[in-house]
């Protein structure tokens, strides 16, 4: 008999690099910030990014494109705008990272009544051993004193909520192409609304230094084809809860990154919180053992269509059945 894994390794290299790649963003966005303002470091971001996923878009058919171009404009075009936003405004990037932290225990506390999906009891406890993780690693920034506008701390909460709305409206599709045409869509939609953004704003134009156009490929490579296309296609092979609370790790990576490449402190708060979070993600993504016999059967749906059934902890798909042709994919 084959041995029952809780997380399959595949799926566990994916959520690392998602970890790795999502933080990154932070580190990207810090670069290219030094040189230019925030509309043109988006736009250079995402039309190059456009340009490059073409084919990948001309490939998505028509259906679905209207609710995929929604999608977008919330977990990139308005998650990233009022991330940076936040920042330019005097918000730390620990406060923004704590701010999106949270998104794992909305996404938890809203999967019940949205998507008929049962959060356990051990996952609620790794969602707020998280959260205090979360808390530790950016206590610091987010009572430093900073002359920053108590509302500004609204603004990447605000990006927090774009996110959750495009998850659950993405969760809730039934027809949606492979997780390369989701990002394709997304990116061109990003593209025009910040190219339109930067030409109203006068500030399209790009500037010449390096430090800017490394700037951009790190964004490119990292934090949008990595961080965004794995967080889509971990959604199909984890779920919604357990990929959220991968979110957990982001603050610690993020100041990790920040150590190693600026020289901003690493201290004890920030090991004993990376240490919650860690444990945190295991308690939420480790699957029971008597769970992985039903992992392995099928069940009906109320439409008569047969799928396989998804990892869970006691808890039904996270997905919404659906017929797919080809790999389960965003």
């Amino acid at each position: 008999m084959t041995k029952q894994i809780g997380i399959p390794s595949a799926t566990f290299v994916l959520s690392a690099l998602f970890v790795v790649c999502w933080s990154s963003g932070f580190i990207g966005a810090k670069l290219g910030a030094a040189d230019a303002p925030v509309a043109t470091v988006l736009m250079w971001r995402f039309v190059p990014l456009a340009l490059l996923l073409l084919p990948a878009l001309r490939r998505a058919g028509p259906t679905g494109l209207g609710r995929q171009v929604v999608v977008g404009l919330l977990s990139q075009s308005g998650y990233l705008l009022t991330v940076y936003r936040a920042i330019g405004l005097g918000v730390s990037t620990g406060t923004t990272a704590l701010v999106d932290g949270i998104q794992p225990l909305v996404v938890a506390a809203l999967a019940g009544p949205l998507l008929g999906v049962a959060v356990s009891g051990r996952q609620w406890l790794g969602l707020g051993l998280g959260l205090s993780g979360v808390v530790l690693v950016t206590w610091s920034d987010a009572t430093s004193g900073r002359d920053t506008p108590l509302w500004a701390y609204l603004v990447p909460f605000a990006g927090m909520c774009c996110l959750v709305a495009a998850t659950f409206l993405d969760r809730r599709t039934r027809d949606r192409g492979s997780p390369w045409q989701a990002v394709a869509i997304h990116c061109a939609t990003s593209a025009v609304v910040f190219t339109v953004l930067a030409v109203a704003t006068g500030t399209a134009l790009p500037p010449v230094s390096g430090r800017f156009w490394l700037a951009m490929a790190w964004l490119i490579v990292f934090a949008t084809l990595g961080g965004y296309g794995l967080y889509w296609l971990l959604l199909d092979r984890a779920g919604v809860t357990r990929v959220n609370t991968l979110m957990f790790l982001v603050p610690s990576a993020t100041t990790v990154w920040g150590a190693l490449m600026f020289g901003e402190p690493f201290g004890p708060w920030t090991i004993t919180g990376l240490a919650l979070a860690l444990a945190a993600t295991w308690l939420v993504a480790r699957t029971p053992k008597r769970a992985g016999l039903r992992d392995a059967t099928t069940r009906c749906s109320g439409d008569g269509t047969t799928v396989t059934a998804r990892p869970h902890s006691g808890a039904a798909a996270a997905s919404p059945p659906a017929r797919r042709s080809g790999p389960a994919g965003h």
